[in-house]
């Protein structure tokens, strides 16, 4: 039986690069964003390595027996991602150049729209609170009433059935009381 267990040295190296990544992509810095990508790829990279099992012989069929073949796939998916995370480091870093010469920080600000965007849909949050606890109220009430008028309904329907159950009886005991007296 083959161990299949995964490393946990490395498994504790890829938990702290994709924490640093993630850690470093929030901030508002280009270059610490830049460093943050490529941080995540890398561990990210490794995980697909780990994940992919074993080290073994080439995926060649004829060559290596199927046993002791390694997988292809993970070695593909983490060359590909090499090629995305190299494409999106390049991106950022003349982001971040762009930045450096207009204005001497490579800070990403807040742009003055957004706040107002920001600003308007805090307004249309409270204004829909307010809207909805007063809808709240309208729509207990309105329960309440139903609720209510159902109630009335079913001791109408009620009363009438003891009505017509009590004018029956009188109906089949009436002619023999009538007799009687």
């Amino acid at each position: 039986m083959i161990d299949m267990s995964p490393n946990l040295t490395l498994v504790a190296v890829i938990v702290v690069l994709v924490a640093a990544g993630v850690y470093l992509l929030l901030e508002r810095s280009l270059t610490r964003v830049l460093v943050g990508v490529v941080l995540l790829g890398n561990g990210i990279n490794l995980l697909f390595m780990v994940a992919g099992g074993r080290a073994g012989g080439p995926p060649i069929v004829g060559v290596t027996p199927e046993e002791e073949m390694s997988d292809p796939l993970p070695q593909a998916m983490v060359l590909t991602a090499i090629v995305i995370t190299l494409g999106i480091s390049a991106f950022l870093a003349a982001l971040a150049y762009r930045s450096w010469q207009l204005n001497r920080h490579d800070e990403v600000q807040d742009d003055l729209e957004d706040r107002r965007v920001a600003a308007r849909a805090a307004a249309d949050r409270a204004a829909y609170e307010d809207l909805d606890a007063a809808s709240d109220v309208t729509l207990d009430e309105e329960a309440a009433e139903a609720h209510d008028e159902t109630v009335h309904e079913e001791a109408l329907a009620e009363n009438a059935a003891r009505e017509a159950a009590h004018q029956a009886a009188q109906r089949s005991a009436g002619p023999e009381e009538g007799r009687r007296a």
